[in-house]
């Protein structure tokens, strides 16, 4: 027995020990960070720059991948960030991983200097890499100050294990507020390296330069297959690795221990180490080729060279080299060739590989010529390609004694250059004794008939349209020759021309590329285009396989880059070569000179299956070309945007949502959803067509939704003519989940204009909506809600002093923050109180425009703030059109540095009236008197201590928009209209999916532990109050309920609920205070569940077991409000009575002389219910929901002239 146990025991500790030394056999230092996965878990590639199987760096872990800040000075440094708890002034609005204010990115300090600060950024330890390797980053440059980015903000290299560097990326340094996509090509390097990446700014703000989510692509050198062969046409390495035939003398290490470069008799590699081989520099035109490297030509200015060469990968490396001179450009094309070659066949072609660096504004493309009776092209790659050496291959056939001749063509601006490395010349490419023959010249092409910007704008300015040839569009002539590969791959596209049959298309061949990249092919520079531009294409994508491929479409903006995908095809049209399927994709308005791309990659290249393009045409694209809409501008986006497009310089669009809309409920609307995880960047903006000058005022109404407790800002722009933008009408925060009426009057303009409605994602969990968009040419009608941001909704002042229209940041003596952003940046109206100002005895008056009267009861609700000792009266009257004013509010009182709530009832009895605000001065001194946020309710006020059933709104309960105090919102909703969130299947006061409570999420969208503070007015000095509320929390939610008294600027705990279960339950708290106090409810955000409120009560002056102790009443004076709603009420009834004796009797005579009885049941009549609209109308048997003002937030967006043009929405 013991024998048995002894060798169990033995064959556990050797099992232990080899699990052991496989541990340590994959995490040997030569196996650590080379792109593969050698142990099981990965652990080997673990804080490499990159972690795990997916070799992928998110910031998300403390420990950042390794990356490391080495920054020289502290004054400016690399550091982990979060965007932060509200929306910043600098850098992104979102990290881009998770695209919340939970992200973790990579960023740059703050910066100010009078001279250049460089921050670096190393990341580990890498072995080696493979020629294919990559790095696909998200990077953030965007200046938030007043100057601009400098030259070099952002820049990569490669640091070598000898201390030599090279740099390898320079992206353009164009300020966008948003992120956007790079790939670095790092490509082979056989020892041991880091990644630097560089910033260098003297001026400049936190966050401002940022990277995100790093992916190191296809890096690793083909693996070992041992005992086995390679597939059909690859080639087996000494380290028993496969390569692709085509990669065998090719001057690059694709093996990795350059096998596959060993075996090249008769082949003729230059490398420009030892000096020109036999290629002759001279040429005729003044500007040359030159045999160079990048210490020659500059080691401390990122922008100039290509970098490194492509043999050594080194700074020290040879290549040859064209750009502008320091003397400046006189001629725009330099040419080297080859001595004189003997004659080639088909058989046995000379075939020439090299690699070609083509960066920056100034590649102006790079050709291959044949130079023998006469010169032709054989080859040709247009354009910049970025930072990498691209491989090309050529194979010529010439039946007479030939050169081959290299031409650039370089243009005229800031930085940038081509150069050439590493040429390979196959055995067949020979030198001849044959006499040498000047061939005859192509003729110089003509000089274009218009400038620069003017070709491919979609505009012919030229005679016969000259300039809109060779754009790409198939219809015109040349049209198909304007599509220029672009591709770097091994898949390239191809123009197929049959001049007998007028048949062309384009289609993806096998290229010369050794990048796993997709084909590209692009326009040359187009637009500017309009709101209609669309392209349209036949596509077929045909062959045997099931899968033959992808093909996409997308836009290179000139200023923002490349841009997302804006249609994509997969898979295959059909087997046959006839299946050809049409496209029709919207291009829309593009501010700036773009290119159009195809992209595809086939899976299998091959005569079996094809990837093809023909027929392509721009449609309506001139910039100027608006559309007409039968509706305008008025659009309920049922069949369509009618006279609306979506903005293509913004981050995001708005998307047609079916199932929510204010139309009809199950009609479409345009949507904004923050919560979706894809959304990134800040701004998603609806453009209006322009509209002509006007003498005449226009109003813009519509409905919308600002939904959830994290939702961001709707707002109304007008952008003239010059692309400065003005807010006309803004709203933030929540709510809640109903539709919303909002009017905006649109001043008369001078000249052309444009409307914008923009979804502002300052957080990550709601909905913005909009709907029934009308614009017609009248004066809006007065608005139920004004905040004051952006316009005074139509309030005019009178009497000895004005009110005026101030923020924080415009006064001294007013409110240090508005009531509804509650910052300085809000706007509030004011009247200055002071004895030098406004006398004892004098007035001040704030009055609304005219309103229409209405049958039932209203209330107004308003905030006010009364500073300084003796700030005077404000008076709030309801002004009728005939007969006397009413007073409905008023108040005298210093009451401290606070925002308080008023309201009063307006009965109208249908006749128009006006609001008063009235101020009269009492001498006193720094004193003011300001009001914000008027609201006008479709109900009446409710009681001091009436209980709320959040069946019409909120009451007087309000979200606080202090940023400083809490982040979230709490919600109102109601079962039945939640799409979303988990909520409860009904609320407490009808027991019903359509009854409404007030709700708090748990969500990935917002980190856990934040808060939303829901406040009660101010409530008078109490020695028992009782407030009653029901509370819904499941088992499963971890959300927690704090209550507190509020006073003095301090909390004071009533109550904790942590744990509720079940149905909705009571909750009873007896409050005493000595001072003037707030309720609060505080949600704090868990990881899951909900959290919901309904029917709130507070009792003043009542505890909780109904006994009176409070023998003062609070001191508010609407006394005049309810004895006026008191007088009109008794009048309204007598006249109801009067009318009502007189119906009867002249009833009766008419009965008399008819014959009929009133009991006669023949010819029944009908009831007439009206139907009202409210402000808010949910389609609900229960009354309408009226939501508070003060239940949502304002935001005013401001931008600075000078960032307009470049800043990105």
């Amino acid at each position: 027995m013991s024998e048995r146990r002894s060798s169990a025991l033995l064959l556990l500790l050797i099992l232990h020990w080899v699990a052991d030394s496989q541990v340590q056999s994959c995490q040997s230092p030569e196996r650590k960070c080379d792109f593969v996965c050698d142990c099981g878990d990965c652990s080997d590639e673990q804080n490499c720059g990159y972690t795990g199987k997916g070799f992928e760096c998110d910031f998300e872990d403390a420990a950042q991948c390794g990356w490391t800040d080495r920054s020289i000075n502290e004054a400016y440094s690399w550091g982990r960030h979060q965007r932060g708890d509200t929306l910043p002034d600098s850098g992104p609005s979102s990290d881009y991983t998770t695209g919340t204010a939970a992200g973790w990115f990579m960023g740059v300090s703050a910066v100010k200097s009078e001279s250049l600060r460089t921050a670096v950024l190393m990341s580990p330890e890498m072995r080696q890499s493979s020629p294919t390797c990559r790095l696909r980053l998200r990077y953030f440059l965007w200046y938030s100050g007043h100057s601009d980015l400098g030259s070099t903000p952002l820049w990569a290299s490669v640091l070598h294990m000898d201390s030599s560097e090279a740099t390898v990326w320079r992206p353009e340094a164009t300020s966008v507020h948003s992120w956007r996509e790079a790939t670095i090509f790092l490509g082979r390097i056989p020892k041991s390296f880091r990644i630097r990446l560089y910033s260098q700014r003297s001026d400049g703000q936190k966050g401002d330069v940022a990277i995100d989510q790093l992916e190191f692509l296809d890096c690793a050198l083909p693996l070992p297959v041992p005992g086995k062969d390679c597939p059909a046409e690859m080639v087996k390495c000494k380290n028993e690795g496969c390569v692709e035939q085509r990669q065998v003398c090719d001057g690059t290490d694709d093996c990795g221990d350059g096998s596959d470069e060993e075996r090249c008799d008769g082949y003729q590699l230059c490398d420009f180490e030892d000096g020109l081989c036999n290629w002759d520099l001279r040429s005729l035109s003044s500007l040359k080729w030159v045999r160079t490297n990048q210490e020659n030509i500059s080691i401390s200015d990122p922008l100039k060279g290509p970098g490194r060469d492509h043999s050594n990968h080194s700074t020290s490396g040879y290549f040859l080299y064209v750009t502008v001179p320091d003397g400046g450009l006189s001629r725009d094309w330099a040419a080297f060739q080859t001595r004189l070659l003997d004659p080639t066949n088909s058989s046995h072609p000379c075939k020439m590989v090299m690699y070609t660096h083509q960066f920056g504004p100034r590649s102006g493309g790079l050709t291959v010529l044949v130079a023998e009776r006469k010169i032709y092209p054989v080859w040709e790659r247009g354009g910049a390609l970025g930072d990498v050496w691209v491989k090309a291959e050529v194979e010529i056939v010439s039946s007479f004694p030939f050169q081959i001749v290299i031409m650039a063509a370089i243009r005229d601006f800031a930085y940038g250059g081509i150069a050439v490395d590493s040429i390979m010349l196959s055995p067949e490419c020979r030198r001849t004794s044959a006499n040498y023959t000047l061939p005859k010249f192509p003729e110089s092409p003509r000089d274009p008939c218009a400038e620069p910007d003017k070709m491919c704008d979609f505009k012919p300015d030229c005679l016969g349209s000259e300039d809109e040839a060779g754009c790409g569009d198939f219809s015109s002539p040349e049209g198909s020759s304007g599509w220029t590969d672009s591709s770097i791959g091994g898949q390239g596209w191809v123009l197929h021309e049959n001049s007998t049959s007028k048949e062309e298309y384009l289609y993806v061949a096998r290229a010369s590329g050794q990048q796993l990249t997709d084909a590209q092919t692009r326009t040359p520079l187009l637009g500017p285009s309009g709101p209609a531009c669309s392209l349209s294409f036949d596509f077929a994508l045909t062959g045997n396989p099931d899968h033959i491929g992808e093909l996409s479409v997308r836009v290179i903006d000139s200023l923002l880059g490349m841009q997302p995908k804006m249609w994509e095809f997969a898979g295959k049209t059909g087997a046959g070569e006839g299946a050809w399927h049409h496209a029709h994709v919207t291009v829309g308005a593009r501010k700036h000179r773009f290119q159009l791309a195809f992209e595809a990659r086939a899976v299998k290249l091959c005569p079996c299956s094809k990837i093809k393009v023909t027929n392509v045409s721009f449609i309506n694209c001139h910039a100027d070309y608006f559309p007409s809409s039968p509706t305008a501008l008025s659009c309920n986006f049922e069949d369509g945007l009618c006279g609306w497009y979506q903005d293509n310089s913004d981050n995001f669009d708005w998307t047609v949502h079916s199932g929510m809309d204010h139309t009809i409920g199950i009609g479409k609307s345009l949507v904004v959803d923050m919560w979706n995880p894809s959304l990134r960047g800040l701004f998603g903006r609806l453009v209006s067509f322009m509209q002509m000058p006007s003498q005449t005022d226009y109003c813009l109404s519509f409905f919308y939704k600002l939904y959830g407790p994290n939702t961001g800002a709707l707002n109304v722009k007008l952008l003239d003519g010059h692309g400065y933008e003005v807010i006309l009408w803004t709203r933030s925060g929540a709510h809640g989940n109903m539709w919303h009426e909002g009017q905006c009057p649109v001043p008369h303009q001078l000249t052309s204009f444009q409307l914008m409605f923009e979804a502002v994602r300052a957080g990550f969990d709601g909905q913005v909506a909009i709907d029934d968009v009308a614009f017609v040419a009248r004066p809006c009608s007065v608005p139920r809600m004004c905040s004051f941001e952006g316009q005074k909704c139509g309030y005019s002042s009178s009497g000895k002093v004005r009110w005026l229209h101030h923020s924080g940041r415009t006064t001294i003596r007013g409110p240090r923050t508005d009531h509804t952003l509650e910052t300085d940046l809000g706007f509030y109206m004011m009247v200055n109180t002071r004895a030098d100002v406004l006398p004892s005895g004098g007035t001040a008056v704030l009055t609304s425009p005219v309103r229409q009267g209405a049958y039932r009861t209203e209330c107004v609700h308003f905030w006010y703030h009364m500073g300084g000792a003796n700030p005077g009266s404000l008076t709030v009257y309801m002004k009728p059109a005939k007969g006397e004013k009413v007073k409905i509010f008023s108040d005298s009182q210093n009451q401290g540095d606070v925002w308080r709530h008023g309201n009063g009832n307006i009965s109208s009895t249908l006749v128009d009236w006006q609001l008063e605000f009235e101020v009269v001065g009492a001498g006193g001194k720094d004193t003011h008197v300001a009001v914000d946020d008027i609201f006008l309710s479709a109900h009446p006020c409710d009681n001091q201590g009436s209980r709320c059933s959040l069946e019409r709104g909120m009451c007087s309960w309000s979200n606080t928009q202090n940023v400083k105090v809490d982040k979230l919102d709490w919600e109102l909703t109601s079962h039945e209209a939640e799409k979303h969130y988990s909520t409860p299947t009904e609320d407490h006061t009808l027991g019903t999916e359509r009854g409404h409570f007030l709700f708090f999420p748990s969500s990935d969208r917002t980190a856990t532990n934040q808060n939303a503070q829901l406040l009660s007015p101010h409530l008078p000095p109490t020695k028992d109050t009782c407030l009653k509320f029901w509370v819904y929390k499941p088992f499963s939610s971890d959300n927690q309920l704090n209550v507190w008294r509020l006073s003095e600027g301090l909390l004071n705990e009533l109550l904790v609920v942590k744990e509720v279960g079940g149905p909705w339950k009571r909750f009873d708290v007896n409050i005493t205070s000595a001072e003037e106090y707030q309720i609060v409810f505080e949600g704090i955000k868990g990881t899951l569940g909900v959290i919901a409120l309904d029917d709130i009560e507070y009792t003043i002056g009542v505890n909780c077991a109904k006994t009176n102790s409070d023998t003062s009443s609070p001191n508010r004076e609407n006394a005049g409000g309810v004895a006026a709603s008191v007088f009109v009420l008794l009048l309204l009834i007598a006249t109801l009575i009067a009318l009502l004796i007189y119906y009867l009797q002249t009833r009766q005579k008419v009965e008399a002389a008819t014959g009929r009885s009133s009991s006669s049941p023949g010819n029944g009549g009908f009831g007439n219910e009206t139907y009202e609209p409210e402000l808010t109308q949910d389609r609900m048997r229960v009354p309408s929901t009226q939501n508070h003002p003060m239940a949502a937030g304002f935001n005013n967006v401001i931008l600075s002239p000078d960032d307009r043009e470049m800043e990105v929405a």
